[in-house]
């Protein structure tokens, strides 16, 4: 393939194989930490804890929590992924070889996206082996699994980005996982079905977006919700087109990139 087109592709590639050469070349700090977490989290919530509280809707409570936890590791992974990665590069400097490239702001967007992608889904499928040693596994609707995956993990991708844009030190790429991303993942039904809550409580866990992305994977693998599945992909995709055109009119306008 030659021309504009072939250009395109290659440097889309480039960017993607940075960030996946970057993810293996620290793997100690980018797969192992959630994988130890993660197990931590099954034999202390699922294991002891579990025991005590015995089904959640239908399910033993095992089982229930395992869609949430492989949502939560790879909305945590993908989000962490492309804000220290993105503001690396603004950091260093050479984000501004990127810019002044004759590439579309698209391009740009997508390689860091996607890069973030694939380590949110090498993570997820991690955790889902450790689940399979503590819990069987039988995912009645894969296809929507799959689908959640991917969108749940190119929203919070997105989301990293705009941090990443709007982060002037490296502090500020931790105060929104840590005061925003974080108590929402525990209210967004990983641990519980919201529908123990009070009515007003539940009324107002409906506008927290994690709850849709948890439920819907939950679907995938148990084949129960929370929320209709219509409704939850309705919001992922909205969350996608929304953040999507936010990242490219940052990346046009340079806002937090060019000095």
């Amino acid at each position: 393939m030659t021309g504009m087109a072939g250009h395109t592709l290659i440097a889309l590639y480039t960017i993607v194989r940075r960030e996946l050469v970057r993810i293996i070349r620290i793997w100690g700090q980018t797969l192992v930490p959630p994988a130890i977490t993660m197990t931590l989290y099954f034999l202390i919530f699922g294991t002891l804890i579990g025991r005590r509280i015995g089904d959640m809707g239908g399910f033993d409570y095992m089982d229930f929590i395992v869609p949430g936890l492989v949502m939560m590791s790879v909305i945590q992974n993908s989000y962490g992924n492309i804000s220290s990665s993105f503001f690396g590069a603004k950091f260093g400097r050479h984000i501004e070889e990127l810019l002044v490239a004759p590439l579309a702001p698209w391009v740009i967007l997508s390689g860091y996206v996607l890069g973030a992608v694939l380590r949110g889904l090498v993570v997820g499928l991690i955790v889902l082996a450790i689940a399979a040693l503590f819990t069987r596994i039988s995912v009645p609707h894969p296809l929507v699994a799959l689908a959640t995956l991917l969108l749940g993990a190119t929203i919070f991708s997105l989301a990293g980005f705009v941090n990443a844009v709007y982060a002037k030190r490296f502090d500020d790429i931790a105060i929104v996982p840590t005061f925003v991303l974080t108590p929402l993942t525990y209210l967004g039904g990983v641990f519980y079905s919201v529908e123990l809550l009070p009515d007003w409580a539940e009324t107002i866990s409906h506008g927290n977006p994690i709850l849709y992305v948890v439920n819907a994977f939950r679907y995938g693998l148990l084949g129960v919700s929370d929320v209709p599945l219509a409704t939850a992909f309705a919001v992922m995709f909205g969350f996608v087109a929304v953040l999507t055109w936010v990242g490219l009119h940052l990346l046009r306008k340079g806002v937090g990139l060019r000095t």
